[in-house]
């Protein structure tokens, strides 16, 4: 472990990496004809047990492969470097989505690397690991006119980027703790935002027992509790206690007791969840419980932000989340953009949380979370649940619609606009599988894009983009953005997908609709 002195040195050495940015950061803006290389290392640098729970979790690199619809810029360079190697098809693809730019000219622009490692490892240790690969790397970057992204910031982001001396245009892994579950808490405190009822952070289940029982103590009439670890994502480390069978009885430890009891029959929302993994999880990660927000209508939207060097505070969007699993806890998808009836106040409260995260430093990307519940006079009560600090679900979809389109974002209404000036909505997912999808090449899927027509068209600007190419053959899944000119244009173009897929590999099923959170707008 390192002594203090070489802490502090990292420190100040970062810190005076990062001082680059506010020159550079700009050149990751599609609109800004900048002459800069931007590397990109989509490492998903998260805990390895929560991560092995996403089947295909290795091919979400490919999520980042929006980044190379930066290359619209002429004299911009892309590096972009993957655990393995990116089907050729994949990059074609994108390439060809590109606005006014001749395929070649692009390609010549655009640099990949691979460790051809497999492993669970996240990919920015892997090439930490690697120092000629690493060498190479750095013979690739212009010195002064790079900057590196990411999926998520950690201290292995930062170490990669002083050794390529390429300032990190992500947060400093110093402030990850306001990412996390307690860290979203104490900030929704500060801005006296509406949130959960909850619990202080704990690291074994004797104290998680106790802080569920005096939540509910507090709240009598709790039915249910979400038991959450700290550095969870997507829901997959949220688990939910039933309240109900446990007795009504009003001694203190009895109820410790009966909570203990009771934990391992959670109904745990990650796949292959058991109580003996998760108790281990809260030792290494530590975990919260919250009152479970329920509600006849409610709804899972989200607020998208980004923070720049210089402290500016900009939303980028609202969405709508599609949920899942068990109890509606795991994230599927979304659709763009979140109901005109909290919309408004959804950007007012990210720009507070912005505001807050500004102050202590944090820049690039952030979004929370929130769940909204119908009140009996048709307005809408929010409720704060968590703060993500890196390119979560709803990054890509946006950003793809950002740079096919070249338009913008108006607060007064909420709305995108392509240049035209024409809205434009999207439905998106990670998560459109079956297992007569597996099988399927990327080269089965295009022949099935072109002939179908499924692709997205640049001159009505709507169809559809997909992504996670390489979940689709050995998983049965793939990636979607599905663009229109209205919400349910949107829906429409993704069920045609959905539907030629099925026809397309024996499995129609007339029944099939969108999922029925779609459709509750």
């Amino acid at each position: 472990m390192p002594d203090c002195d070489e802490s502090r040195s990292t420190h100040d050495k970062f810190q005076q990496l990062q001082s680059r940015l506010q020159r550079q950061w700009h050149s990751l803006d599609a609109q800004v004809d900048s002459d800069s290389d931007i590397l990109v290392v989509p490492s998903l640098s998260l805990d390895r047990g929560e991560l092995a729970k996403v089947e295909g979790c290795l091919h979400y690199e490919e999520r980042l492969l929006f980044s190379l619809m930066r290359l619209s810029n002429p004299r911009t360079r892309l590096i972009y470097v993957t655990s393995v190697p990116l089907a050729p098809i994949a990059i074609d693809y994108y390439l060809q989505l590109l606005p006014g730019i001749p395929f070649s000219h692009a390609r010549d622009r655009l640099l990949l690397f691979s460790t051809d490692d497999y492993s669970l490892q996240p990919l920015t240790q892997k090439i930490l690991d690697r120092p000629r690969l690493l060498d190479r790397i750095k013979q690739a970057l212009r010195p002064d006119r790079s900057v590196m992204t990411c999926y998520n910031s950690t201290s292995i982001e930062r170490d990669l980027a002083l050794k390529l001396d390429v300032p990190l245009y992500a947060l400093d892994p110093d402030l990850l703790y306001w990412g996390t579950k307690a860290g979203s808490r104490q900030i929704f405190a500060e801005c006296g935002l509406p949130h959960p009822d909850g619990s202080e952070l704990v690291f074994n289940d004797r104290d998680l027992a106790q802080v569920a029982a005096d939540l509910w103590a507090r709240q009598p009439h709790l039915q249910r509790l979400v038991v959450k670890l700290n550095e969870g994502f997507s829901g997959e480390g949220n688990a939910i206690l039933d309240l109900q069978g446990l007795g009504d009885s009003t001694n203190y430890l009895s109820r410790i007791e009966a909570i203990s009891q009771a934990f391992p029959s959670l109904s745990f929302q990650g796949h292959n969840e058991t109580w003996t993994n998760f108790k281990a999880k809260i030792g290494h990660l530590g975990a919260i419980v919250e009152a479970f927000v329920g509600g006849d209508g409610k709804q899972s939207p989200s607020v998208q932000g980004c923070i720049t060097p210089t402290g500016a505070v900009e939303i980028l969007s609202t969405h709508d989340q599609i949920l899942g699993g068990p109890d509606g806890q795991i994230f599927l998808g979304c659709q763009f953009p979140a109901a005109e009836g909290y919309r408004r106040q959804l950007q007012d409260l990210g720009l507070e949380i912005g505001k807050n995260l500004a102050a202590k430093g944090a820049i690039e990307r952030f979004a929370v979370d929130f769940i909204a519940v119908p009140d009996s006079d048709g307005n809408w009560d929010l409720h704060a649940i968590e703060i993500n600090l890196r390119k979560g679900g709803t990054t890509h979809p946006f950003m793809t619609l950002k740079f096919l389109t070249n338009g913008y974002y108006q607060m007064d209404d909420g709305l995108f606009y392509s240049q035209q000036g024409k809205p434009k909505y999207y439905v998106a997912s990670d998560n459109l599988n079956h297992p007569h999808y597996r099988g399927l090449l990327p080269n089965d899927l295009m022949d099935i894009i072109a002939h179908h027509r499924l692709h997205f068209d640049t001159s009505t600007e709507t169809g559809t983009v997909f992504h996670l190419l390489g979940c689709l053959s050995e998983f049965g899944k793939v990636g979607l953005t599905s663009i229109g000119n209205s919400l349910a244009e949107a829906q429409q173009i993704y069920q045609k997908v959905e539907q030629v897929l099925d026809l397309e590999t024996q499995s129609i099923d007339p029944q099939s609709t969108l999922p029925i959170a779609w459709k509750c707008r």
